[in-house]
């Protein structure tokens, strides 16, 4: 990164840096980059052979639908309107 650079991004960040500051900003700069730069060669493909997900599709249970609530009760304190249903505030 050059002090060109790090002049524009202060423009868009509204940062002011003294030159000590800048030489500073600009070397973390360069090595956030040369970190990123690193992190890219390493290969990040999904492989589902590697995933150690050993539980095959037929242990699984069966998939059932049932009802969890009451939807009454679960409705007690709602007002119905314009198909919503409104409930009361509980916080300020």
């Amino acid at each position: 990164m050059d002090k060109t650079t790090l002049a524009h991004l202060c423009e868009l960040s509204k940062l002011d840096f003294t030159e000590e500051q800048q030489d500073a900003v600009i070397a973390q700069m360069d090595d956030i980059i040369a970190l990123m730069d690193q992190i890219k060669e390493y290969d990040v493909t999904y492989d589902d052979t590697q995933d150690h997900n050993e539980i095959p599709y037929q242990a699984l249970r069966e998939d059932v639908a049932q009802l969890s609530y009451d939807t009454a009760r679960l409705q007690q304190n709602t007002q119905p309107r314009d198909d919503c249903y409104v409930v009361p505030k509980m916080m300020e």
